[in-house]
């Protein structure tokens, strides 16, 4: 059972007593007084961060966990592609009887250069943040988040992202249109040369007519390739603007949700001051 506490007539425009805890105690100041307005709004306001408290630390888990998977794609992505990179540009055979264009070798040289050097930046940061990031979510404590460092090292994790998806997909992309004009060039070479092996041979027979069957294949690859680079683009654009209009109407709802509980607060405080 509670038990009423009398005031006299004066007292409710001194001081207001608000029950808070269990039923029936009231908090008191040190002076023996009881809780005034100003200490009353106080405890409630830190209830209310208390109760979201949860809420704020599964936040920031959840951004812990989306770096640590970004980190670990990116890690394998870069690792997978720049190994590929670097097998081709060691298992192509450059044929030595064929006259390439300089431009051709020149564009497959860079090609491969950046493409390995971009993967292996990736690679790097990754290798140096993750293992942080693991340490850190590898604690079952909830307080433990702050120790991590993916919130100081934002920029760096998306650059390694950035780096790792989108722009080493592309010069992938790159590298196996430039794989497919040097393996398929000196085909139609080397069907001239036997073309005019069998014609000095036989004197009688007509000249063959000259076949471009590995530029077609080279062009066909790169008719390909373009479109898909193309959709590969646009892909890109619309998922970061998804994401991004995504994030912005999450924090939207979080300031319509915090003006909700201001309007809340403000309420109660007419009610109070109106009593």
């Amino acid at each position: 059972m509670t038990t009423s506490h009398l005031h006299p007539p004066g007292a409710m425009s001194g001081e207001l007593n608000v029950p808070m805890g269990s039923p029936g105690v009231s908090e008191r100041r040190p002076d023996g007084g009881g809780m005034d307005y100003r200490d009353w709004v106080r405890r409630s306001y830190l209830e209310l961060v208390s109760s979201n408290h949860h809420s704020v630390q599964a936040l920031s888990w959840r951004k812990l966990y989306l770096s640590r998977a970004k980190l670990k794609a990116s890690s394998r992505t870069s690792a997978l592609l720049s190994g590929f990179a670097m097998v081709a540009m060691v298992e192509v055979e450059l044929e030595t009887e064929y006259d390439y264009h300089p431009a051709l070798l020149v564009a497959f040289s860079v090609c491969t250069t950046v493409l390995v050097a971009v993967h292996l930046f990736a690679l790097l940061i990754s290798t140096c943040i993750l293992p942080n990031v693991e340490a850190v979510s590898n604690i079952h404590n909830l307080n433990s988040v702050s120790e991590s460092p993916h919130e100081r090292m934002h920029y760096y994790i998306e650059l390694a992202w950035g780096f790792s998806t989108a722009l080493g997909i592309l010069l992938f992309l790159a590298e196996v249109v430039l794989i497919c004009w040097i393996k398929f060039l000196p085909v139609d070479s080397g069907g001239r040369q036997k073309a005019s092996a069998c014609c000095s041979s036989s004197p009688a027979s007509t000249t063959a007519a000259p076949q471009h069957s590995g530029w077609n294949a080279a062009l066909a690859a790169t008719i390909i390739m373009v479109p898909v680079g193309v959709i590969f683009v646009v892909f890109t654009i619309h998922f970061y603007r998804s994401l991004v209009r995504h994030k912005t109407e999450r924090h939207h709802q979080e300031i319509e949700e915090l003006h909700k509980i201001k309007i809340q607060l403000d309420g109660h405080e007419r009610g109070l001051l109106t009593v």
